[in-house]
This record gives structure tokens, C-alpha cells and sequence, in this order.
């Protein structure tokens, strides 16, 4: 009982931190005037005027850079082919998988987003570079919280060593070698997704 305590404890510190990263949040949108408006990020005239002046052009942009840099282009752009095939398996494995088990989906538009490119004070190179790096690493954000809640219900048990970066369904998972608990609610957490429910009320009532 005390186990389940703590973990509640640090679930709500967790809550915490995510509040005051929004407050923090805030300070730079005053900071770099911009607000929000119909879910963009829009900056004042001035300051887009500044960004305008801040922009490398681009053949002085393609002149500075190095040699090794723009060989490599093509390696790094090839991994296109990967992240649009799993990107696609994701569509399909959640579609047909999740709703058989009862598992939220996860919302992809949460994980991949493309807001950069409207930043002034980038050239189409930059743009574009930022452009493949939202799609790569928000893509891989969203594999990796798809397969967070597969694993809720298939394997919820943690490791015995420490994760690097533990994903956000891992608080919730039994800890390693509690055969008893393990057993007598592994249904329970399998099912336990009562805080996505509310995040998604929260996000309706919001709108």
C-alpha cells in the first residue's frame, strides 16, 4: 500500500512540473512576442520585421557551408524510407490492435508537428531541415508512446536496472520480481488509462 502511495506522489509532482513548464511557457511568448491565435503561434509585426533582417540568404547559406556536411545530406535524408514506413505500420497497428484490447489510441497530431517552418529567420534549406527532424523525432515520440501502452497491457513489470529515460506509462508498471501484486493486478493496470480519459475530456472542454 505504501508502494502504490509513492507512486501516486510522483505522478502528481509530475503534474506539477508540467504546470510550471507551461508557465514557463508563457514567459517566452512574452519574451519573443508572439501569441497565440487559433491554435498558431503569431508573432508581432515588429518582431517578424526583426526576423526578416536575421535571415541568412540562401546562397550565402549553401557558400559557408562545409563540404562534409552537404555529402552527407543524402545519407541522412534516406531515413525517409524508414520513418514513412513506420509511420504508416503505426496507422495500421493502432487501428486494428488498439481497440481490440481496449487501449486509447494515441493522438499522432500530438507527437508530430510541423511549426518551424513558419519562423521568418529561416531559409528554405533551414525550413526543410527543420521540417524532416519535426517529422523524424516526433514520429519516433509517437512510436514510442504507442508502444508505451502496448506494453501496459502486454508487460507491465519494470526493470530491475534504471532506464535512461523510462517512458510515460512506466510509473504505472509493477516493480520487478512482485510476483504477488503482479498476479493479483495485472487486469487492473492493464486497464488502468483513467488519466488519458480525463487529459481528453480536459482538451474537449478546452476547444
Amino acid at each position: 500500500m505504501a508502494r502504490a502511495h509513492t507512486t501516486k506522489e510522483l505522478l502528481e509532482r509530475l503534474r506539477t512540473i508540467e504546470h510550471e513548464l507551461g508557465l514557463a511557457l508563457e514567459e517566452k511568448e512574452h519574451e519573443f512576442r508572439y501569441r497565440w491565435s487559433q491554435g498558431k503561434a503569431r508573432f508581432e509585426q515588429e518582431a517578424i520585421e526583426q526576423h526578416r533582417k536575421l535571415k541568412m540568404r540562401l546562397p550565402r547559406y549553401i557558400a559557408e557551408s562545409r563540404v562534409p556536411a552537404i555529402l552527407s545530406a543524402p545519407v541522412i535524408y534516406a531515413g525517409m524510407i524508414p520513418f514513412v514506413t513506420l509511420d504508416l505500420f503505426l496507422l495500421v497497428y493502432q487501428g486494428v490492435c488498439f481497440p481490440i484490447y481496449g487501449i486509447p489510441k494515441v493522438r499522432r497530431a500530438d507527437y508530430v508537428i510541423f511549426d518551424r517552418g513558419h519562423l521568418k529567420y529561416l531559409n528554405l534549406v533551414e525550413r526543410l531541415n527543420c521540417a524532416y527532424c519535426s517529422y523524424a523525432n516526433g514520429l519516433l515520440a509517437f512510436a514510442v508512446e504507442v508502444t508505451a501502452r502496448t506494453e501496459q497491457h502486454w508487460c507491465p513489470i519494470k526493470h530491475a536496472r534504471r532506464l535512461r529515460a523510462p517512458h510515460s506509462r512506466y510509473q504505472r508498471f509493477f516493480d520487478y520480481g512482485d510476483a504477488q501484486r503482479y498476479r493479483a493486478q495485472i487486469e487492473e493496470i492493464r486497464k488502468d488509462f483513467e488519466d488519458l480519459v480525463t487529459d481528453e475530456a480536459n482538451r474537449t472542454e478546452k476547444k
